[in-house]
């Protein structure tokens, strides 16, 4: 069966485990991808003659799998990974993890078995890269992916950098163009590429391919860049070592530097070595024409190297500090200078402690020169409010990354949110060149001023019903129903009480048309494109799928009121996320017919511990469902016999609340049942039986005890009853499902999947919209209702009175005194 994407993602890091007692996190991340490269190679270049890597004899994973329980294993795996790296040019790449080091991976048998079970994690026969072609160099490459955004979130601030989140390489990637790459030898470039993620991300976008060039100038993550690279199928890349500033790599033969069709960059912000190893005043490469940066601030150093090293029809895209925007004193004048020039297409700003490496908020800072010279201004997006926590660090959600790249890409004016600037306003001198974003976007919510009038004399405003416009542009009616005037002019009262607000919204004749009419865009998208998931098979592209699907969602919902579409597009991509992407890889790996076919699972070896939760379970045996959980094989085949088993279910609730009143009536302290409890203070059947045998039933005392007890007893014998039947029920029907799910046609698995269990959890998700609206104008309305319900002088009023009532009862008790 095909790797999982998220089986794939936990399996890896389960190897994590092996070695976090040993080091931290910026130093394990170097032996698990050496691992996983070294098994990706393996698995898919060993034995094949023209391969762009040579996996050489005793130099694969399957030798070092042979090591396991070697006494000696630490001292081989180095020279296996050193045979790989030999045969390969990766020598400083590949073998800059030492795998005999004592002080982080133990001495002895402590080496030998840390060894050995990390060596057999990735033996695992379902992380067999060579069985997963269809998309396997994604698969992959999104597992190194999500390995790289741990590995950055526990190495912390000062080591954290190397990575780029996705969301912001994404974003980096879309705007900066390079899907209007016609050929293949067209560049792209980095000069501080870390782990190359953001590069990859870049290149991914060239439909017809792209050259990739990069330089880094950590040791170890330059080569956990390389590595990257032959990970997603690009081994020609060139990633060279080196500090970009002092000795970029990439010259033409006459010494100047190479110049690329595309860049993206995310340097180290606010670097105060910049100048080490050369003299920014006097630059070989003419770099800082515009004015040197400040000696301890090299933000500014990147955005000239970039530009210097872009072609005359270049375009990039540079991750920077707000800072840049608006310092003054040199980096003033070298902004002035760059936006004169008309190199800055547009600035987005981001939320605040999205990059690992640091928590202050930066910006992408979009540049063009094909046509700089006819700029009339720059395009602004505030992006900084759209995010949603993980764990310590803010990230992006997936509307986020794709609202932001429409409205770039489409020049989007959205009040709040974007709008194009025009130079006259950036020169204008109240402003001189200052690029701060909120200067020139108000991204704050209108404040809600509270009427002074409507607290003195009540009433709800006119002007808070009318910012509520856009819900009465959709229910023209519903205001005049839920309001009417005062006599004075400016205010309405409600017509309803506050409790009723909510249904009669709900049950308005306009809402119940607007809840059709979002159905049925729904039923639209679901309907063209359950014959597009349907149709998928073997082979097919998960990618391209989930790109159309959203697209057309995204289209369905375009002019949708009162819904913002690309909240709608979050519950598609979640649930992608989350469950239908690896659903969509099993069917692209193995077929629809899959899906008929039951796991029985079976518990590890060692910890005698299932390894992943079971869909249901007959007699000893659990089984897991990969594609199909039960529930929807009996919501569609056996409803009668689950109703069956709901009944019983109810009337053993039943009984069980019966007897917990009888517990609570008679079973305290000094109740008549209190000695029919056991030890543990419950009714057990050999407590209760006990007492009963312990009382005479002639007494007439006894009489009231025994009917109670015997009232227990027989609730007892029910349950016992009932949950007997409940299992033999339960079994029967799991028996049935079992039986039913090899028996299921192509076209009924297609029906379950597609119908049933993917477009239902969308269709519920889309219906949370569309309680959003409801509950926010209720909110509202009951908010304002609240807010001028009780004026001042009732208040005073109430005052008064309560006051009055409280000195009328202080004066009978004979208090009294003087205000």
């Amino acid at each position: 069966m095909a790797i999982k994407k998220s089986e794939l993602y936990s399996s890896i890091w389960k190897s994590c485990d092996e070695l976090r007692g040993g080091m931290d996190a910026s130093q394990y991340k170097d032996y698990v991808l050496v691992l996983l490269f070294v098994k990706y190679v393996s698995d898919k270049y060993a034995g094949q003659p023209f391969a762009s890597i040579e996996v050489p004899e005793g130099g694969s994973f399957a030798d070092m799998a042979a090591l396991k329980g070697d006494k000696e294993i630490g001292d081989k795996i180095n020279k296996i990974i050193a045979k790989l790296a030999e045969a390969n040019g990766l020598k400083g790449v590949i073998d800059i993890a030492d795998f005999n080091d004592e002080s982080k991976l133990g001495t002895g048998k402590e080496m030998q078995d840390r060894l050995s079970n990390l060596v057999a994690i990735f033996e695992d026969p379902a992380l067999d890269f060579s069985r997963n072609r269809a998309e396997g160099d994604d698969l992959l490459g999104d597992a190194y992916e999500y390995l790289m955004r741990n590995f950055a979130t526990e190495s912390g601030k000062s080591k954290g950098q190397f990575y780029t989140p996705a969301e912001v390489s994404r974003i980096m990637a879309k705007v900066v163009g390079i899907n209007q790459a016609k050929r293949p030898d067209q560049t792209i470039y980095d000069p501080t590429c870390g782990s190359g993620s953001l590069l990859l991300k870049a290149a991914d976008e060239a439909q017809h391919g792209v050259t990739i060039y990069g330089q880094e100038m950590d040791n170890s993550t330059h080569a956990l860049a390389r590595m990257n690279m032959i990970l997603h199928n690009n081994p020609t890349a060139e990633i060279w070592r080196g500090n970009t500033l002092a000795s970029p790599h990439f010259t033409d033969a006459d010494g100047r530097l190479k110049v690329f069709d595309f860049a993206v960059v995310n340097p180290p912000f606010s670097a105060k070595a910049w100048t080490n190893g050369f003299d920014p005043y006097h630059d070989e490469y003419e770099r800082f024409v515009d004015g040197v940066p400040p000696q301890k601030n090299g933000d500014y150093a990147f955005l000239q190297h970039v530009l210097r090293s872009l072609k005359s029809t270049g375009k990039g895209a540079i991750i920077l500090p707000h800072g840049v925007l608006f310092r003054g004193n040199a980096e003033a004048e070298i902004r002035r200078n760059i936006v004169r020039r008309g190199y800055i297409k547009g600035i987005i700003g981001l939320p605040p402690n999205l990059f690992y490496g640091t928590g202050i908020p930066a910006c992408i800072i979009v540049l063009d020169k094909e046509k700089a010279a006819g700029r009339q201004g720059i395009f602004m997006i505030d992006a900084s409010r759209g995010f949603m926590k993980d764990g310590n660090k803010n990230r992006l959600r997936q509307q986020d990354v794709r609202q932001i790249v429409d409205v770039f890409t489409q020049q989007l004016e959205i009040p709040r949110y974007s709008r194009m600037v025009p130079f006259t306003e950036i020169s204008d001198p109240k402003n001189d060149y200052n690029l701060n974003i909120p200067r020139y976007i108000d991204s704050t919510e209108p404040e809600d001023i509270q009427d002074i009038e409507a607290h003195l004399l009540g009433g709800i405003p006119n002007r808070d019903l009318a910012a509520l416009d856009p819900y009465w542009q959709v229910f023209p009616t519903l205001a005049q129903d839920l309001f009417a005037p005062v006599e004075r002019p400016g205010y309405s009262h409600l017509k309803i009480e506050a409790a009723h607000i909510r249904p009669a919204i709900f049950e308005h004749p306009e809402f119940v048309q607007y809840r059709a009419a979002l159905d049925r865009c729904f039923a639209a998208w679901a309907s063209a494109n359950a014959p597009r998931l349907k149709a998928m098979a073997v082979g097919s592209h998960p990618k391209a799928l989930i790109e159309a699907l959203s697209e057309d969602l995204l289209g369905v919902f375009d002019d949708v009121p009162l819904i913002d579409k690309y909240d709608v597009y979050q519950h598609l991509m979640s649930y992608w996320d989350t469950v239908m992407q690896d659903d969509v890889y099993l069917i692209v790996a193995d077929g629809w017919c899959g899906a008929n076919k039951l796991r029985l699972l079976i518990k590890d070896e060692k910890t005698k511990k299932y390894s992943e939760d079971h869909d249901f379970e007959l007699g000893k045996n659990r089984f897991k469902a990969d594609l199909i959980p039960p529930q929807h094989i009996i919501q569609r085949y056996f409803q009668a016999e689950q109703a069956a088993v709901d009944a019983l279910e109810t009337e053993w609730e039943a009984t069980l609340q019966a007897l917990q009143e009888l517990d609570d009536e008679h079973g305290g302290e000094d109740g008549l049942l209190a000695e029919a409890k056991a030890d543990s203070g419950k009714f057990t059947k050999k407590s209760v039986s006990d007492r009963l045998k312990a009382l005479d039933p002639d007494d007439p005392d006894n009489a009231e005890e025994l009917a109670l007890l015997r009232q227990v007893q027989a609730l007892q014998d029910a349950e016992a009853d009932l949950k007997s039947r409940i299992k033999a029920e339960q079994d029967a029907l799991y028996k049935a499902v079992i039986e039913k799910y090899p028996l299921l046609t192509e076209a009924e698995i297609k029906a379950l999947v597609v119908d049933d269990k993917w477009l239902a959890v969308l269709a519920a998700d889309v219906q949370t919209e569309l309680d959003r609206v409801s509950q926010a104008l209720t909110g509202r309305i009951n908010q304002l209702a609240e807010r001028y319900a009780t004026p001042l002088p009732l208040l005073t009023k109430c005052s008064l009175t309560l006051s009055a009532r409280v000195d009328e009862h202080l004066r009978k008790m004979g208090y009294s005194w003087q205000n």
